[in-house]
């Protein structure tokens, strides 16, 4: 027997007899511990953010788009207009805002710094000639519009929405360099001057709820800046007694203030929004009665197109699609903030923070009002409803989360190595083409 025949031959491995769990690739078991760490890292991922952004506002977008066709059809044909009517204005709307949100995407930070003060300047114009006889337009007892002109009308308050983000954005940036935020009167003026300003011409015109979207900003920018808490809690407080005051001298304010959690319209039909409201999202169950099939939209519920499309997205597509709409909503708000926190700029951080705090207070007011939870602000929700004055601005905000969630250097590096080869020249290497290499020849070689 020759030492290469002693050898022992290698174990040949166990068959499988199907029972017990199936071992992964190499031999090993699955382990759950390790999947959960690669869908971390996976949701750790530089350009997650910014897929967030991009995906979830044009999701919302396009579901917007599909439901003001199908709420507004009815209001349209009472009104004597096109079935398509408010559809077109507000596809158009959503066309001009995806150019200004391209616009801003691709737009630096230096250059959004530098537009801030010229949109606060002319929002303040805008609204101050809301106020003028002739030229401001009153809406559902509201003068907060102007008419450009046939049915194009403009709402100067939400262009203020942006201005407030990108100005005080900058404002505290620039202090903030200069380590001046240290100092309570450097923290307050003149970002509540300017942010008061705003408010009581938003206020003159009687929009209570853009008013206090303009607060939930001005909070936002403040507890970003670290305004100590005493500090905080008093102009919260300051707020609150205003904000109570202004509801009790109104007896509409006051109306809808009763409305909170009301399950009968009441005396004159002053809950009659709120409550077929929630008869709209109770008649949808889980999975709706199908998109067009609403019945309250036959002219049971006031603005189905504007404030309380949601209640008509719940009626015709049921707790999933408001669950859907409302995790749109919840991934947008999650990527604003890591696109605030990630940063070291101080510019992005309190742009990214103001537009996140924007988008989300404001998605919250509507869709609490339309479950009975808040009173009705008459706010819209945000890239949802119809609105063109409030689609633009909002699709701009959208933009400069995009700018920013790019801007992170991980994330550059990411979008570089994902740029397509072709068409695109590399130092060093020389391009094929069809034509056949001819040699060189020697000089004097004919």
């Amino acid at each position: 027997m020759t030492a290469r025949s002693a050898k022992a031959a290698p174990p040949r491995p166990a068959r499988r007899t199907g029972f017990g769990p199936r071992p992964a690739r190499g031999g090993a078991p699955r382990n759950p511990r390790g999947t959960y760490t690669r869908l971390r890292r996976a949701w750790d991922r530089p350009l997650t953010a910014y897929y967030l952004v991009v995906g979830g506002s044009l999701l919302i977008t396009v579901l917007g788009l599909v439901m003001v066709y199908s709420a507004s059809q009815i209001k349209a044909l009472q009104l004597g207009l096109a079935p398509t009517y408010f559809f077109r204005k507000q596809l158009l709307a959503a066309v001009l805002g995806g150019i200004l949100m391209l616009v801003a995407a691709r737009t630096t930070v230096r250059v959004h710094r530098t537009l801030a003060y010229p949109l606060l300047a002319v929002s303040v114009f805008l609204m101050t000639l809301v106020q003028i006889p002739g030229i401001g337009v009153a809406v559902n007892g509201n003068q907060n519009w102007i008419n450009l002109g046939g049915p194009f009308q403009m709402q100067p308050s939400e262009f203020g929405k942006l201005a407030l983000v990108l100005w005080g954005a900058d404002l505290l940036a620039r202090k903030q360099d200069k380590r001046l935020l240290v100092q309570w009167k450097h923290l307050l003026v003149p970002l509540i001057p300017v942010a008061f300003l705003l408010l009581g011409l938003i206020m003159l015109g009687g929009d209570m709820g853009t008013a206090i979207i303009l607060t939930a900003i001005l909070f936002g920018l403040l507890w970003l800046a670290g305004a100590p808490t005493r500090l905080f809690v008093g102009v919260l407080g300051a707020a609150t007694v205003i904000g109570a005051l202004l509801i009790k001298t109104s007896a509409n304010r006051m109306a809808r203030l009763a409305c909170i959690g009301a399950t009968d319209p009441g005396p004159q039909d002053q809950c009659w929004q709120a409550v077929h409201g929630i008869y709209a999202l109770a008649s949808g169950g889980f999975f709706g009665s199908g998109l067009g099939a609403s019945m309250e939209k036959w002219g049971e519920l006031p603005e189905p197109h504007t404030d309380f499309i949601f209640a008509i997205t719940g009626e015709e597509l049921g707790l999933a699609g408001t669950l859907s709409v409302l995790a749109l909503f919840a991934a947008l708000g999650y990527a604003g903030i890591r696109v605030a926190g990630r940063t070291e700029d101080p510019f992005v951080r309190y742009a990214a923070g103001g537009v996140t705090t924007w988008i989300t207070a404001q998605a919250v007011i509507n869709i609490g009002a339309v479950l009975g939870l808040l009173p009705i602000a008459g706010v819209p929700l945000p890239l949802f409803s119809f609105g063109g004055s409030a689609l633009l601005p909002t699709m701009f905000a959208i933009g400069l989360l995009i700018a920013f969630a790019r801007d992170e250097p991980a994330a550059r590096a990411a979008l570089a190595m994902r740029q397509p080869v072709f068409g695109r020249k590399l130092a060093g290497v020389r391009r094929k083409t069809m034509r056949r290499r001819v040699k060189k020849r020697p000089s004097g070689e004919r």
